[in-house]
């Protein structure tokens, strides 16, 4: 069986693709390992400047958590959150591309990344409440945090489904383009977030996630800013700047 991750490594990025499009890529209990060991090797990878996630075929990006696995799993370890949480937490920024519709659980995988790019045409859904499935809390959060309370009572309470429109002003979406599009598009900001300076970027990415989340130890990232001014990459953009060419960070 191949695998349902495709781990594809292109200069200073890395793309994951959910590699199950005849099942609209579902994600069965089974594949959370393989996807914690893509995002363990990422983490261990400095020299990686930004992660796509994207997914194969032309319909769906993930129809989310396969359903028949919630009676065997073990959700006192809700192995699916961690995965996410992951994810989230990767220190470069990270892009979702949806090729299509997202569902369930996976729309928490679009909602953990830095920016997401939709398509035209695509629809989002989490059925919990129909379900009877409490979603995880940490997915809840993340959804108050970006798209605001009002619309993830729409999306969770009545399980309405969004349309792309829909998402773009809420603000799941960053981006909306026509499916041709998406290729050209991810590729533009995923360039741009390659070429800007690691340490000013992932220290930044944490600290306005723990601004919206009220957890900034105010203290160390000031810091942390202090470490930045002066590093290598710091005096290496004050240096380009003066002499009106792109910089070359090392993440030093």
């Amino acid at each position: 069986m191949a695998p349902f991750l495709d781990y594809v490594r292109q200069d200073r990025r890395v793309t994951l693709i959910l590699n199950r499009p005849e099942r609209h890529n579902v994600i069965a209990a089974a594949d959370l390992p393989e996807f914690a060991a893509a995002l363990d090797a990422i983490e261990a990878d400095r020299t990686i400047g930004v992660v796509v996630l994207t997914a194969r075929g032309a319909k769906s990006f993930s129809a989310g958590f396969d359903i028949g696995n919630i009676a065997t799993t073990d959700w006192d370890r809700n192995p699916l959150e961690a995965v996410v949480d992951r994810l989230e937490a990767l220190p470069m920024p990270t892009i979702c591309a949806l090729n299509g519709s997202v569902y369930g659980g996976a729309t928490d995988l679009a909602i953990a990344c830095d920016f997401r790019i939709g398509v035209a045409g695509m629809r989002l859904k989490v059925p919990a409440a129909q379900l009877g499935v409490f979603y995880y809390i940490n997915g809840l959060k993340r959804f108050v945090e970006r798209v605001g309370p009002a619309a993830a009572r729409r999306i969770f309470l009545l399980g309405d489904e969004l349309d792309a429109e829909t998402l773009r002003a809420i603000g799941y979406l960053d981006r909306l383009v026509e499916p041709e599009a998406l290729a050209a598009a991810t590729d533009t900001l995923a360039r741009q977030l390659a070429d800007a300076a690691p340490l000013a970027v992932s220290g930044m990415k944490r600290a306005l996630v723990a601004i919206a989340r009220g957890t900034l130890d105010d203290h160390a990232a000031r810091q942390e800013v202090v470490r930045c001014f002066r590093s290598e990459d710091a005096q290496e953009g004050a240096r380009a700047f003066a002499e009106k060419r792109p910089p070359r960070f090392v993440g030093r």
